[in-house]
């Protein structure tokens, strides 16, 4: 499933359509109409959060859902157990996003576990990483999909305000699963710098799909 899967993503846009907390738009339609658009708009695949928007999601558009489940907004909350990842799978998420960083799991379980929880119920597993030794540790323990989604994110890295290009390369020439850049993409260019970066695609969330974190930066802008 990987092979086909990453074919049909190579060289494509994923668009994460998600909302935090509190946020007007953190409503289960209207998170769905936001993957239908991403769909229309020509997106390979969307990445959404929970598992009832996830089944949600599937049922409406016809790209693969990347499924990931936050619990929490410290540590490990990036669908920290195999509970949560399980959940996802039978929500009918194609890929589960998950935290694959260092620090430990709140349920003691390893990232190795998950991954062969999830490939056990017919799913793939996309790590999310914030290191290189993060990333090559991953792929080692079974993801398919090895995203630089944390980097910059984690307590203890280095605060960045671009996406992470040099990561990507890094990873791309070392690691044998693809890898999906992800975090602070902000416009076309930095998305095609990605994949000439070696990324086997790109993820797009907030400077597609948060107005009113966009609507912020336009307003902070017109402050004197």
């Amino acid at each position: 499933m990987t092979l086909p899967l990453a074919d049909a993503l190579k060289g494509r846009l994923i668009v994460s359509c998600q909302a935090p907390p509190g946020d007007p738009m953190r409503q289960t339609d209207t998170l769905v109409r936001m993957a239908r658009a991403a769909e229309a708009g020509g997106a390979a695949a969307v990445r959404v959060n929970e598992p009832e928007v996830v089944a949600a999601a599937v049922a409406a558009v016809d790209v693969p859902v990347i499924g990931l489940w936050k619990d929490g907004d410290t540590g490990v909350y990036i669908t920290p157990t195999v509970r949560h990842a399980l959940a996802l799978v039978e929500a009918g998420a194609a890929v589960v996003a998950a935290d694959a960083t260092a620090r430990p799991r709140p349920d003691g379980s390893t990232f190795a576990e998950l991954v062969e929880a999830v490939h056990a119920a017919g799913a793939l597993v996309m790590a999310d990483v914030s290191t290189f030794d993060e990333g090559r540790e991953a792929a080692a323990r079974g993801a398919d999909f090895v995203g630089t989604t944390l980097s910059g994110y984690v307590p203890g890295t280095p605060r960045q305000t671009a996406p992470d290009l040099a990561l990507v390369a890094d990873l791309a020439a070392a690691i044998p699963v693809p890898v999906i850049a992800e975090g602070r993409i902000a416009t076309p260019e930095q998305a095609a710098e990605a994949l000439t970066a070696g990324a086997l695609s790109v993820v797009v969330g907030t400077a597609i799909t948060a107005p009113t974190a966009l609507t912020r930066t336009f307003v902070a802008g017109l402050t004197p």
